[in-house]
């Protein structure tokens, strides 16, 4: 083994051109396909980020029916039906039982009712129209992390002034409103409430500033005029939200009532974030593999002039099976070289970007070190150049080195 280390290292150093860029090809290739992988986890990150603000795992609700017909389908008589949505009551029935029994779910975190109604903002002669959330403000809170993105007044407020509202600054600045200004609302059952504006939260997710805005729960359910068990949704929280899709059909089966997780509700985000996956990891897997490639290429090209050498050792006693030692020793040298060179150039790569402020809803570049990912390309790196000595190893193992000398 010392003998074949000495060779491959005699090998690697006696052509520094070639090593060189074999290694520079490892590095380029081992780089960006940590960068791009670390990019492609920040942005899922930053998007899911974004969906949870208003979005929660698994939304639970009464879902709509439609009409069926009054009699079964026979082979006597043509049956014709016009299918509609019935009209019902989108309360959910008994919510205290409810919320216990998704409560005692495996893998539930956290559950908050609420209340929502679609209502018209009126501020003198201007009016927008929106959704008002009735909630319990701390369990809204701990799901949506409301505090984290408040720009003005004080949240916590909600809890002891009745009639207080949270407003997203597109609304804020649609209608100019301040903190302790008052605001009308109209609810679709045409019932007015005044409130008093107690803060302004900004998401970045021009949609939801809009039109959203923070009530008592109590307060939601006097505009829409029905009691204190009124509930519209209730919000699951789980603890991987990877899993919501699973929770929620044992949820729905448990309850009867259409459960909807989060993935399913950002169907086209989802896409996105499936396709953006798939083109990333085929560039940068391309590009690694083009690295090897390279390394192969060199390996093969090293045979080549070394067949005499080859001979020689062959000749002297050495075994195919020292000569793939000595090339494939010579190719994992190269990608332990690239590879560390890789990790350096894509952390420097990351560092830098992390810098950079992009502003909106992202902030700053989305991006971070994710050690699963570089964990994951020195194996693949690793893989590659082994492959890639191997097989101009095998061919050179296989060496006659009595008809090499005759020549």
């Amino acid at each position: 083994m010392n003998i074949n280390s000495t060779i491959a290292k005699t090998y690697i150093f006696s052509n520094k051109k070639l090593t060189a860029i074999s290694v520079l090809g490892v590095v380029l290739g081992m780089s960006i396909y940590i960068f791009m992988n670390c990019m492609m986890v920040g942005f899922d990150k930053s998007s899911n980020n974004s969906i949870f603000k208003s979005t929660p795992h698994i939304k639970v609700y009464q879902g709509e029916e439609i009409s069926k017909p009054l009699i079964e389908k026979s082979n006597e008589l043509p049956l014709i039906i016009n299918p509609k949505i019935v009209p019902v009551n989108n309360a959910i029935h008994n919510p205290n039982l409810v919320v216990k029994s998704i409560l005692r779910q495996r893998g539930v975190t956290l559950v908050s009712p609420q209340v929502s109604s679609s209502v018209f903002y009126n501020n003198g002669k201007s009016q927008i129209s929106g959704i008002s959330v009735g909630i319990i403000p701390d369990q809204a809170d701990h799901m949506y992390d409301i505090k984290s993105f408040m720009v003005e007044g004080n949240f916590d407020l909600l809890k002891s002034i009745q009639n207080g509202i949270v407003i997203g600054s597109g609304i804020s600045e649609k209608m100019n409103l301040g903190i302790n200004d008052n605001l009308n609302l109209t609810s679709s059952k045409g019932i007015n409430i005044n409130f008093k504006v107690i803060g302004i939260y900004k998401t970045n997710n021009s949609l939801v500033d809009k039109t959203m805005s923070y009530v008592n729960i109590a307060t939601a359910q006097q505009l829409l005029n029905q009691g204190s068990n009124y509930i519209t949704e209730i919000n699951v929280n789980v603890f991987d939200p990877e899993q919501a899709e699973n929770i929620a059909q044992k949820i729905e089966y448990l309850t009867g009532y259409k459960s909807e997780g989060w993935k399913q509700a950002n169907e086209t985000i989802m896409a996105t974030s499936k396709m953006r996956k798939i083109v990333i990891t085929f560039v940068s897997l391309t590009i690694l593999l083009v690295a090897g490639f390279g390394i192969y290429n060199i390996l093969n090209m090293t045979v080549s002039q070394k067949i005499n050498d080859i001979a020689i050792l062959k000749a002297m006693g050495f075994k195919g099976k020292d000569v793939i030692k000595i090339f494939v020793t010579q190719a994992v040298s190269i990608g332990i070289m690239g590879v560390i060179g890789g990790i350096i150039l894509a952390i420097i790569l990351i560092t830098f970007l992390k810098k950079v402020y992009i502003g909106g809803d992202t902030g700053y570049f989305p991006i971070d070190y994710e050690f699963n990912k570089i964990a994951q390309g020195i194996l693949i790196g690793l893989v590659i150049t082994f492959f890639a000595g191997y097989i101009p190893a095998k061919k050179a193992a296989n060496v006659d080195p009595v008809e090499i000398l005759r020549k």
